[in-house]
């Protein structure tokens, strides 16, 4: 251990680094627990509130949670999906040992809007399905989804386990609909009060925003999907080669 600060350089941020360093170095695993506020400014000769702002950013980071008179403990890996590969969501999780179920708040028919009746390629106001569903893992809520499909196969969709199995899945399985590919877009945004109460986060908390359009093997729009994932609970992974 250092004990050596620069200052020259902010304080918070140094004790932040050293602390990362030792986290990805594997010196703390997982649920392990950090040192103390008080044998960190031990440690480095700093104020609370110095060690309080280093323990935050990494907070916000997703590296560590911290558990009122309890201290900060080291967080477990993020559930990941790789985008390499067009997968369900349990599909993806129940590969990583998660368990995941989904609680579907709403199915209904909609007139379509102009964005969704472009994606879908169908005349704007004609009828839609509307799906929203909070989708958890290990009884922790993860994302928000929004789906759209064509009235006919909402009217299927609405017959199907939507709770316990995911949608392509269901396409696969049980309508034998051959699933070709999707286009994707992903930013960060905070989140709304609406989706921090679904979420059980803070509102404003990092989110990662998907938008997904996928289509049937032979070039189809089948599905429009609008999903809100939790900053500190999900990732993506992507593999690219230079050629």
């Amino acid at each position: 251990m250092t004990s050596r600060l620069d200052p020259s350089q902010p304080l918070h941020g140094q004790i932040r680094d050293w602390l990362r360093g030792e986290i990805l170095a594997g010196r703390y695993l997982p649920y392990a627990r950090l040192p103390s506020e008080k044998a960190l400014m031990s440690q480095f000769g700093v104020s609370r509130i110095t060690v309080r702002h280093a323990l935050g950013v990494l907070a916000q980071e997703g590296l560590l949670s911290t558990v009122a008179g309890k201290g900060s403990f080291v967080a477990p890996p993020k559930p990941a999906q790789a985008l390499a590969r067009l997968q369900g969501f349990a599909e993806a999780m129940h590969s990583q040992g998660y368990q995941a179920y989904n609680r579907v708040e709403s199915l209904v028919e909609r007139p379509a809007s102009a964005t969704v009746a472009r994606w879908l390629a169908l005349t704007e106001g004609a009828p839609v399905t509307e799906i929203r569903r909070v989708r958890h893992l290990d009884g922790v809520p993860v994302s928000v989804d929004l789906t759209y499909v064509p009235v006919e196969l909402g009217r299927r969709l609405a017959q199907a386990d939507l709770a316990g199995r995911d949608i392509f899945a269901i396409y696969e399985q049980d309508y034998g609909i051959a699933l070709g590919y999707a286009e994707l877009s992903i930013d960060a945004v905070a989140a709304s009060a609406e989706l921090a109460t679904r979420l059980e986060v803070a509102e404003g908390a990092p989110l990662i925003h998907l938008e997904r359009m996928t289509y049937t093997r032979d070039g189809q729009p089948l599905e429009l999907d609008w999903i809100h994932y939790r900053g500190d609970r999900f990732r993506y992974r992507l593999r690219i080669d230079r050629e």
